[in-house]
């Protein structure tokens, strides 16, 4: 595997914009990064879009890594998407108490 950091998102987007996107994992809104998962010829590359740290292009030797390193990235990134949607799931609940409180005052 070989990284460089990268400055700007529109030079990973001009990548991506090239690429075969093979997988999105993450979102910038409530993890604060987004790997995208994509392939250009016999390349195999890992865009990672962040707000809070340094950007970056990961190349991966062959498709066995690669496959590796999206299963890595969801575990990292679905326990924090986990602690957000128990957060959406508390809100819903008190949401739902209060559309039937609502109701009874008809």
């Amino acid at each position: 595997m070989e990284e460089i950091e990268i400055y700007s998102w529109a030079t990973l987007d001009a990548i991506k914009k090239a690429a075969d996107i093979i997988e999105t994992i993450g979102n910038l809104h409530s993890t604060h990064e987004m790997s995208v998962f994509c392939v250009i010829e016999d390349d195999y590359l890992e865009l990672c879009y962040s707000d809070t740290s340094n950007n970056y292009l990961r190349r991966y030797d062959d498709e066995e890594e690669f496959e590796a390193a999206i299963e890595e990235r969801r575990e990292e990134l679905d326990e924090a998407n986990y602690e957000d949607e128990d957060f959406e799931e508390d809100y819903e609940e008190e949401e739902e108490d209060l559309d039937f409180e609502e109701e009874d005052d008809y």
